[in-house]
């Protein structure tokens, strides 16, 4: 008698983003996928080279750089991007505030001006779809998107003009200006992806695990003192033992208190909590109850 053939949750949700992949190269012309250099984006870009195995990533990597980014995330991207041999593209927040086309906020932070950066760059490389890591356990807009979210000709989503994606069927149909932003990782939630970080013996940037850091409180979220960001009047600066559970501009990621130190206690802590990594370390999203779709409508991921 035959034995019974059963994949596991992970080999799954690997299969499921593989055949994203798949589509997307074959129904669209110019794919580029998001490469920040953080846990999502890490995963993504390993399923990127199973999809396409033994040939090369077809398309390049994009990051919107904030110029606020954690150093060790910075040097941690360079170094993958060369490891795999892909093409890197950065399209820099600072290079638009110094042009002008786009104008810093006066409390400094640069996350919600991304947005026409990225929009430009797609623009400029003619891009017609454009992978992002986003999962649906993030945030409740987060959970509102298809796989492939159609974006109209100045980039913006609008949740009720979305395609059904029946059986898994794809439609990556598009005029002149659209495009599609793409989500593998849509069914994944945070622990699956360090279940597959472990499976894949995937390095990640060191901030992913506890370590010894100055920090201070600021709105119940614990800040490292860093170049953009720093305490203000009344805000004590501690040294804590930490970790980082997203990353993003260090004006507005929190970091967690944790001895996690190894990829084994990260999975047991993530195993445990019953808050999301961008409820707990978000700052951005604490805007107001809609910020994350407000931005999303504006053409963000």
């Amino acid at each position: 008698m035959a034995g019974e053939y059963r994949l596991t949750q992970l080999e799954v949700l690997e299969a499921e983003a593989i055949h994203v992949f798949r589509e997307v190269v074959a129904e669209l012309e110019r794919p580029v996928l998001l490469f920040s250099g953080g846990k999502d984006s890490i995963v993504m870009l390993r399923l990127a080279q199973k999809a396409f195995w033994p040939a090369r990533i077809p398309f390049p990597v994009l990051h919107v750089d904030t110029g606020h980014n954690f150093p060790e995330v910075l040097a941690f991207r360079d170094r993958r991007v060369a490891e795999i041999g892909v093409t890197l593209v950065v399209a820099s927040v600072p290079d638009a505030i110094r042009s002008g086309a786009v104008v810093e906020p006066p409390d400094g932070t640069r996350n919600r001006i991304q947005t026409p950066v990225l929009l430009e760059a797609l623009e400029a490389g003619r891009f017609t779809a454009a992978f992002g890591g986003a999962r649906r356990d993030e945030d409740k807009a987060r959970a509102k998107e298809r796989v492939f979210s159609f974006r109209d000709d100045f980039g913006q989503w609008d949740p009720k003009n979305q395609r059904p994606e029946l059986w898994s069927v794809y439609n990556g149909r598009i005029h002149a200006g659209e495009s599609i932003r793409v989500f593998p990782l849509s069914n994944w939630t945070e622990l699956d992806v360090w279940q597959y970080v472990a499976a894949e013996g995937l390095d990640l940037p060191e901030i992913y695990y506890a370590h010894e850091r100055e920090v201070f409180e600021r709105d119940e979220m614990i800040y490292a003192v860093n170049g953009f960001c720093r305490p203000r009047s009344g805000e004590e600066v501690f040294t804590a033992r930490v970790r980082y559970r997203t990353v993003g501009d260090a004006t507005l990621t929190a970091a967690v208190l944790s001895d996690a130190d190894t990829i084994e206690k990260v999975i047991d802590e993530v195993a445990a909590t019953r808050v999301t990594e961008r409820g707990a370390t978000r700052g951005d999203d604490r805007f107001s109850e809609a910020a994350m779709e407000d931005r999303k409508r504006e053409g963000y991921f």
